[in-house]
């Protein structure tokens, strides 16, 4: 599928999900990204980085990245293989840092209390449509503003500045 539309397996979680779980501060010296997802959510479910496989989808209730602004905890979900995170809500500095390196976040309510573990998402960012094929329902979250969208297709800030200057420089 395309940058824009998305397709995995639920991974779901509960409120407030820190930083501290998504990557613990033990392997915060660790810079290389796949490192880091050998340890995604280890301390929260053990056997999470062994389940997912690539394109899965995490679903969480609020508060989703809270705690310290690390940027190793989008980082290590996006290198383990997931393709975006649906939650109710996201503490704001992760949402930027997700954003930040490509790892598209979407905010909606309706998906998080209508999907359950194991279900298949199908994701649409452009539209912001979400797709429960198990359960033949669709919820729509609000769609990125054209600039982020930008950022997300791009693969992160980096690549997308980095093609911005390379097309004025033409």
């Amino acid at each position: 599928m395309d940058n824009m539309k998305l397709k995995g397996k639920v991974h779901k979680f509960g409120a407030d999900v820190n930083t501290d779980v998504i990557i613990p501060a033990r392997y915060l010296n660790v810079s290389e990204s796949k490192e880091l997802a050998r340890h995604c959510m280890e301390d929260i479910d053990s056997g999470f980085v062994a389940r997912v496989e690539p394109g899965d989808i995490i679903v969480a209730s609020t508060n989703f990245g809270c705690g310290s602004s690390r940027e190793h905890a989008p980082l290590a979900i996006k290198a383990c293989g997931i393709s975006c995170v649906i939650a109710q809500s996201f503490a704001r500095i992760f949402f930027r840092n997700a954003i930040n390196i490509g790892l598209p976040l979407l905010e909606c309510p309706e998906a998080v209390s209508g999907t359950e573990a194991g279900d298949t998402l199908e994701v649409d960012l452009s539209r912001g449509e979400i797709t429960n094929i198990s359960k033949n329902r669709t919820f729509i979250a609000k769609a990125y503003p054209e600039f982020m969208m930008g950022i997300i297709t791009a693969g992160g800030l980096v690549e997308y500045t980095k093609s911005k200057l390379r097309r004025n420089r033409v």
